[in-house]
């Protein structure tokens, strides 16, 4: 998402929009979310359940470390998988059982940050479906197999009606709901709703063997990635809650830009990261841009 982060001050906070007067306030801080936030395969996996994939070297972990945030006073409850039910509810990984996120917060509660969505829109499925659709009709030759050249589009979009617009519309209400839970369980917490960085060059360029689309589909996946950060940039400011815009500083660091640069693994990683997640590099560009908006 291109714009900047809007800043909306809590309804329960008494000082200026998105600033932490001082470390004390960051704590106690807990952290929900997906993959995105927990940091896949990156080193030092820890926490439990080990399903969780969550890192020490994810964007909270870091956020935690450079507020000075105690560690009993840290709760990273992130899991991979996890969507927006997850928060209310148990979640069942390869090896063991998530509880429901929020039963982390509390009263006490000082600082959240959420970044949570693209489950709920599948779009790592998406994803996956275009990849294998946009090797075919590279290998194909443009027209040989496919009408057009963005036929992976074509299985989401009939006439004009959108499928995973529809759902990124369905998961804002579902959001909307969780946030208002958030305040109701954490109402002394600053709320941070954290949006995804850019999978793809800006403008929806194809990019080779790290990410094959069909160039139509490539755009078409670019634009579902803005839809789904504007939703939540919505969802956050209608809640009172703050949006951090992690699209914004990951231009020119997606899948398909050099090893050395890149936030973002392609399908065959380079670095230790699950494929099209975020790297360290990746977690640690979002927990800067976190902490710019949380702490400037």
């Amino acid at each position: 998402m291109r714009r900047s982060a809007h800043r909306r001050p809590h309804r329960t906070a008494g000082r200026q929009p998105g600033q932490l007067p001082g470390r004390a306030t960051a704590a106690p801080y807990v952290a929900l979310g997906d993959s995105y936030t927990s940091g896949p395969k990156i080193p030092r996996q820890s926490g439990t359940p080990v399903g969780c994939d969550r890192s020490d070297h994810n964007y909270p972990a870091l956020v935690a470390r450079q507020l000075g945030v105690p560690a009993a006073d840290f709760r990273d409850v992130s899991c991979s998988g996890a969507t927006i039910t997850a928060l209310t509810a148990p979640q069942k990984t390869p090896n063991g059982t998530n509880p429901a996120q929020l039963a982390a917060l509390s009263t006490r509660t000082r600082l959240v940050t959420l970044g949570i969505g693209g489950n709920d829109i599948g779009f790592g499925s998406t994803v996956t479906k275009c990849v294998t659709m946009g090797a075919m009709y590279r290998a194909t030759g443009s027209g040989r197999l496919f009408s057009d050249d963005a036929p992976c589009e074509k299985q989401y979009v009939d006439g004009g009606t959108d499928e995973v617009r529809q759902k990124i519309q369905a998961t804002g209400r579902r959001l909307s709901a969780a946030l208002a839970e958030i305040e109701r369980r954490a109402p002394k917490a600053r709320v941070y709703v954290v949006g995804y960085p850019s999978i793809l060059p800006a403008g929806g360029k194809g990019c080779g063997r790290e990410l094959p689309l069909a160039p139509g589909d490539a755009s078409y996946l670019h634009d579902k990635g803005e839809q789904l950060n504007t939703m939540l940039h919505e969802q956050a400011e209608a809640a009172g809650a703050t949006y951090i815009d992690t699209y914004s500083p990951s231009v020119g660091h997606d899948a398909c830009s050099a090893q050395k640069t890149r936030w973002i693994e392609p399908l065959q990683p380079s670095s230790p990261a699950a494929a099209v997640h975020p790297n360290a590099h990746g977690e640690q560009g979002m927990a800067d841009a976190v902490l710019r908006t949380i702490a400037p």
